[in-house]
C-alpha cells in the first residue's frame, strides 16, 4: 500500500483452504518515532482487544504473527470498504452517528494521536475504525478529525460499557502489548469519559491530524 506511512502490504492468508486478504504491518517497516517506541504493530493488535473487551466491534480482526515474510507484526482482517467514503460523507447521514459516537468515546479512551478521516471505512452497513497504531500513550496526544459531537450527551449505554471496563480491570491480552503504565492510563480515561456528561471540546483548534483525510 504505497501511500501508507509505514510499510504496510497487502496480502493472502491462507487456512485449510479458504483464503482471505489481510493487511500485514511488520515492525521492520515502520519509521521511528521521537514520542512513540518501536512496534506500533502491537498497538494494533491493543485496539482490537480493547474494542472486543468493550463489546463495540469497531476495530477488524487483528492479530500478532512472528512468521511474516518481513518478521513480527500484525494482521489485520481487511475491509471490503467503499473507499469513496470517510468520515466527513458518513457524518452526514445521521445513521451513522451512533457508531461515530462509539469511535469518538474509543478514541478518547485510547488517546488516539491520528484519527484521520479517512480511518474511518465503510463495509455495507458498519463502519470500522482501522490505523489505530498511535493510541494508548500515558501523555495527552489526542488528535482526531471527530469533533462533531462536542457538547452532546455520551451516550449511556457507551458510559455503562467504560464504567464495566473499570470495575472489570484492564485484561493481560491489553497491557502486555504496551508500555509500562499505558496500560494504568488507558483505565484511568475510561473512568473520566464515563464520568462526563458531554463529549469534550477543542477549543484550541490545535487537536487535528494532517491530513485530515
Amino acid at each position: 500500500m504505497p501511500w501508507s506511512s509505514n510499510a504496510t502490504f497487502l496480502v493472502e492468508v491462507t487456512l485449510e483452504g479458504t483464503t482471505a486478504l489481510a493487511v500485514y504491518k511488520p515492525e521492520r517497516g515502520e519509521r521511528p518515532l521521537w514520542d512513540f517506541p518501536s512496534g506500533l504493530f502491537r498497538r494494533e493488535i491493543a485496539a482490537y482487544h480493547l474494542s472486543e473487551v468493550l463489546g463495540w466491534g469497531l476495530v477488524p480482526l487483528t492479530l500478532r504473527r512472528e512468521d511474516g515474510p518481513y518478521g513480527e507484526g500484525s494482521l489485520q482482517a481487511f475491509v471490503d470498504a467503499d473507499f469513496e467514503q470517510h468520515y466527513f460523507t458518513l457524518r452526514e447521514d445521521a445513521t451513522h452517528h451512533d457508531r461515530l459516537r462509539r469511535i469518538c468515546a474509543f478514541d478518547l479512551v485510547a488517546n488516539n494521536a491520528d484519527r484521520k478521516g479517512g480511518h474511518c471505512l465503510l463495509a455495507g452497513s458498519t463502519i470500522y475504525a482501522i490505523d489505530n497504531g498511535l493510541c494508548f500513550h500515558v501523555e495527552p496526544k489526542l488528535r482526531t478529525v471527530i469533533w462533531d459531537f462536542a457538547g452532546e450527551p455520551i451516550p449511556e449505554e457507551v458510559r455503562a460499557d467504560l464504567r464495566h471496563l473499570v470495575d472489570r480491570g484492564l485484561a493481560t491480552t491489553i497491557s502486555e502489548l504496551l508500555e509500562p503504565g499505558e496500560g494504568a492510563a488507558i483505565l484511568k480515561r475510561a473512568k473520566a469519559v464515563a464520568s462526563a456528561d458531554c463529549f469534550p471540546s477543542d477549543h484550541s483548534g490545535h487537536r487535528y491530524p494532517w491530513p485530515l483525510v
